[in-house]
């Protein structure tokens, strides 16, 4: 009969109080270990090259001068043979074996009885290789770190339950070491994001995330009260006009990487709460803004992964600059057989649209359904890295028009691979054409539920003050970073993701 979860978690506290039993702590402070797995495994090599090729030897001959070392980790695997009893221990840098001998002090033999895959131990012992070429650790003294009364998964490294991995992610960790490598590169990427930022003289700077009012993005926000202050606040749904403030106040070149916040759908491209940068520079327009961008996405790409060529789902993307640049007018015609620029009301472009079959939501205004053609049918024939720009001004309230262009603004959306990862324009500086859109905005998106907003004020004073010729630039880190891993949900880049309550 197989033994349930319970049984097990049983088991495991019998085995807990066995070794309280032993006089030994289950849970020390704290463990000092010499070498991870893998500095272990290369002072072996060491030794080897200066030994120019170890004699043979036996566990029970080891020579007196091989190398010393301690290890601590997860145990993942335990096999009787004999006698003797093998592990494999897993640290944050990879595996090692370790080898238990007879000759243990016979407390030490009843403790490892007690040792069950889950725990973790720290062991010390000299290297050496097996006949089957496995560096390993006799293990001369060794002690429990933490008892694990909750097995791990079966088979623990397969596990694929998603439902499992995305609510108990340190199992997905434990189970499935490619996710590990994955939150690696991530955080190498936003590395070399920062550091290219940084060597182009750009300030990072930290900004509210508790606003008096969502601002900088069309999107509805997550609102929250402050007891103190008896007020309510927005968690913020962009991180631009804070940072635009700044460019205000004197300085020229600004970013943040921060959480944004989004009360929004979920679908594998859009998660509630994810990881924006943004980055404006005075005395500079979106050509400046897109040039940085292609300099910027294949040098990270070159840092992080060794090459600027890299595979998305079925398609190899070639990150190299130039890259193509095409109106967004063009794009969408060329891949729906739309004009929008012909239908200039929400209801012509919706009849146009149904007379192609197209399904079109009745509560969408005309740039929502210019955006939906663009989605549907242009970005994700978009697989090598294209700038699409020059967006309507009614799709984008924040950004210049172009000179000579009364519909049209300096804007543009990187896109590869078919996903979008970033947006960029030059920002409208005026502050009486900006209260004019923001007051515009508001009414066609808000219409009767107008009063629970609110115009961001200070934000129109600190315009009148001034702001320079400006270039604002937004990118999404996680699809970034799902483009460069190859991952086709942004569940699989953001280690605890938004859930629905488990029903």
């Amino acid at each position: 009969m197989t033994p349930t979860i319970d049984d097990i978690n049983e088991q495991r506290k019998q085995k807990l109080n066995q070794v309280r039993s032993q006089g030994i702590d289950p849970y020390p402070k704290s463990y000092r270990r010499s070498h991870t797995a893998q500095d272990a495994v290369s002072r072996l090599k060491e030794f080897e090259a200066k030994s120019d090729g170890m004699p043979q030897v036996s566990t029970r001959n080891l020579l007196d001068d091989n190398p010393q070392t301690s290890v601590a980790g997860r145990v993942t695997a335990k096999r009787k043979m004999g006698k003797i009893v093998f592990i494999d221990l897993r640290d944050g840098s990879g595996k090692i074996q370790l080898l238990f001998g007879d000759r243990l002090n016979p407390s030490l033999i009843e403790l490892l009885k007690n040792i069950d895959v889950g725990d973790f131990i720290g062991a010390s012992g000299r290297l050496f290789r097996t006949k089957t070429q496995e560096p390993t650790v006799a293990v001369q003294e060794f002690t429990l770190l933490a008892k694990s009364l909750q097995p791990l998964p079966e088979k623990w490294h397969g596990l694929s339950d998603t439902e499992i991995r995305y609510r108990q992610r340190y199992l997905d960790l434990i189970a499935n070491s490619e996710v590990k490598d994955i939150f690696l590169v991530r955080s190498r990427i936003v590395a070399a994001v920062r550091q290219f930022l940084d060597r182009r003289g750009f300030i990072e700077v930290e900004t509210p995330v508790l606003q008096a009012s969502a601002g900088g993005a069309l999107a509805a926000p997550f609102v929250t009260h402050h007891n103190a202050l008896d007020r309510d606040f927005t968690l913020r749904i962009a991180l631009e006009l804070h940072l635009k403030r700044l460019i205000v106040g004197g300085f020229d070149k600004v970013y943040e990487i921060g959480r944004v916040f989004r009360n929004e759908g979920i679908s594998t491209t859009h998660s509630p709460e994810y990881t924006l940068l943004e980055s404006y520079e005075a005395y500079a327009d979106y050509n400046d803004v897109m040039e940085m961008v292609e300099e910027m996405i294949p040098r990270v790409s070159q840092e992080v992964l060794g090459t600027p060529e890299i595979k998305y789902g079925e398609n190899t993307v070639n990150l190299k600059s130039p890259w193509r640049r095409i109106a967004l007018r063009d794009a969408v015609r060329e891949y729906s057989g739309i004009d929008f620029v012909k239908y200039p009301t929400a209801a012509g472009l919706m009849e146009k649209m149904r007379s192609m079959n197209i399904e079109v939501d009745p509560d969408k205004n005309w740039a929502k359904q210019v955006d939906e053609l663009y989605k549907t049918f242009a970005r994700p024939k978009i697989i090598q890295p294209a700038f699409l720009i020059d967006y309507p001004v009614s799709m984008s309230p924040l950004a210049k028009k172009k000179p000579g262009e009364e519909r049209v603004v300096e804007r543009f959306q990187a896109v590869a691979g078919g996903l979008e990862i970033a947006n960029a324009y030059s920002e409208l500086n005026d502050p009486i054409e900006q209260r004019q859109r923001f007051e515009e905005q508001m009414k066609e998106r808000l219409g009767a539920d107008e009063e629970k907003w609110t115009i961001d004020e200070d934000y129109l004073t600190a315009l009148e003050y001034g702001m320079p010729p400006t270039a604002g630039l937004g990118i999404g880190i996680d699809r970034l970073v799902m483009l460069l891993t190859n991952q086709p949900s942004i569940r699989e880049v953001i280690l605890f993701p938004q859930l629905r309550e488990k029903g």
